[in-house]
């Protein structure tokens, strides 16, 4: 009996939140697939828990910038060089050339996975050069790809268009969970969870609360903003409203966003890759029946649409984000509404109907040779 297929996934963080690679990793385990998951070892990473598949972090001396960025790159480069695998998938361009070069060096297969537009997230697309350099790593790594996926039509469109590359569509759903929906009437919490950076509307969400009563805001994660946000909260005399959830494993991070009453997704358009996301949280926040404040933007419009689970916003600020939560906690039918919503998306918005892309996109690929 021949040795299963080997896939290696490449990424930047940490390994232990990032639940879109768990899900993948899982799924492709359980179709007879061998998995390896590479990415980088953090001061404070946690201990990794027990997988289906390997998972591996390499330790650099950088932490970010571009000497972080060649430094990954030259260490995943030698890892891959030295590993038995027969496909790599780099997630995203921050590991593209390493699986780029590897993969055409020992005529393995190839995919990409695009998570974000990364050349338009805000940490990059007004810092020109850095973009341009990017931007080239694309130009001279995707044309030798020939299967790819990211996680909107509206990204997926453009991508098409710019590097001539079809690319298919997988979601950032979760796992479905029919649990029992907690009461949600009291207490009302709003809960954040991702990243504590630049452009996720944390900010303002801290100055809504000045606006409201009676309500909490949970953040569950860590960032660039961290401790600034820690030192707006007390500036605000918030600290009896805000709650600093810190790092959570997804496995414990559901409970939280059980209890939660609405949850928030308040990008700032700042950069395409903002304007067209599709964040794990909305689809989180949906699968727990948790309604979702968020933004108007392509994405969540189409699919609030589709199913109306949420308040969309046209403007982000304190005003506008204090006024949609005040209307919800004055109009009980409005909210019962969108919760009930929630349980009927989260039957369709689920990974088990997502997860038949990424087996096809993979049997593909083997095909194609």
């Amino acid at each position: 009996m021949s040795a299963p297929l080997h896939l290696i996934f490449t990424v930047t963080n940490d390994l232990s939140y990032d639940q879109r690679m768990q899900r993948i990793c899982r799924t492709l385990v359980e179709n007879g697939y061998s998995v390896t998951l590479i990415g980088r070892t953090l001061p404070h990473s946690p201990p990794l828990d027990k997988t289906s598949f390997s998972q591996k972090r390499l330790h650099c001396r950088f932490r970010k910038g571009f000497l972080f960025y060649a430094e990954y790159n030259l260490r995943l480069f030698w890892c891959l060089l030295f590993t038995s695998f027969d496909a790599v998938c780099s997630v995203d361009l921050d590991t593209l050339p390493a699986g780029c070069l590897a993969t055409l060096l020992r005529r393995k297969r190839r995919v990409f996975d695009a998570h974000e537009y990364f050349t338009e997230v805000p940490e990059v697309t007004n810092r020109a050069f850095v973009k341009a350099i990017w931007e080239m790593v694309a130009r001279i790594c995707l044309p030798f790809y020939k299967n790819a996926y990211t996680v909107g039509q509206g990204l997926a469109a453009i991508f098409e268009k710019k590097y001539g590359l079809p690319f298919s569509v997988i979601r950032n759903v979760p796992v479905r969970d029919f649990s029992v929906v907690s009461d949600k009437e009291k207490p009302y919490v709003l809960l954040y969870q991702g990243a504590l950076n630049e452009g996720r509307g944390i900010e303002v969400a801290l100055e809504a609360m000045q606006q409201l009563d009676d309500v909490q805001l949970w953040l569950a994660g860590e960032g660039d903003l961290s401790d600034i946000l820690r030192r707006r909260t007390r500036e605000l005399g918030l600290h009896d409203k805000v709650r600093f959830l810190g790092f959570i494993k997804p496995s414990e991070l559901r409970r939280y966003t059980a209890q939660a009453w609405l949850g928030i997704n308040l990008l700032e358009n700042k950069g395409l890759s903002y304007y067209y996301s599709l964040a794990n949280k909305f689809f989180d926040y949906v699968q727990a029946g948790t309604p979702v404040l968020t933004m108007n933007f392509p994405e969540y419009k189409a699919l609030n649409e589709e199913q109306e689970v949420g308040i969309l916003l046209d403007e982000l600020s304190p005003g506008s984000v204090a006024a949609a939560i005040n209307k919800l906690l004055n109009d009980k039918a409005l909210y019962q509404k969108l919760q009930g919503n929630c349980l009927s998306a989260r039957k369709v918005w689920n990974w088990e109907a997502e997860e038949k892309i990424l087996i096809d996109i993979w049997r593909e690929a083997f095909l194609k040779g």
